[in-house]
């Protein structure tokens, strides 16, 4: 689909929400093609669709999936109690599919260590999606306690990066 308009490019946040529609909406494909600015968001949202509707038969396979997570409550309550000691901790997650990196590039300074004040606008990471390197901003006041993702690993959307603590 190709959407064509007279405004300015896009902003990063404006970006980043469109990533986020498309993920949501199970759309395979958006384009936007503006004066000086093009954009494509393509995913492979479809293919799996198809993969999940051509398997209508084992229908029961769902109901011995639902009885696995029984077993797994308990083990979740267990794993519960670390999280309530992090519950007084911000997480801030990553905004988008991509790579995640610590630093600006090989040898470069690291944008934030755990024990480093962070306040709103201070770029702590870089997430590479399609060729793009997206800084992305503390958009929370408060000290690094754990940083959740290693360098160069790939993140999914949603997905926490760093624990922050606001006091």
């Amino acid at each position: 689909m190709a959407v064509k308009q007279a405004q300015a490019p896009m902003n990063l946040s404006q970006i980043q929400d469109l990533i986020k529609f498309v993920a949501k909406s199970g759309v395979s494909e958006v384009e936007i093609e503006q004066k000086d600015f093009k954009i494509t968001i393509k995913t492979p949202a479809g293919k799996k669709e198809v993969q999940v509707i051509t398997a209508p038969a084992p229908v029961a396979a769902p109901a011995p999936a639902a009885q696995v997570p029984a077993p797994l409550p308990p083990a979740a309550p267990a794993a519960a109690p670390p999280p309530a000691t992090d519950s007084k901790y911000i997480t801030i997650k990553a905004p988008m599919i991509g790579t995640f990196y610590r630093a600006s590039g090989p040898g470069k300074p690291i944008f934030v260590n755990v024990g480093d004040e962070v306040k709103p606008g201070k770029t702590i990471c870089i997430i590479e999606a399609m060729k793009l390197f997206n800084e992305i901003e503390s958009e929370v006041s408060g000290k690094i306690v754990k940083v959740l993702v290693d360098d160069a690993k790939p993140v999914e959307y949603d997905q926490p990066l760093f624990l922050v603590d606001p006091s």
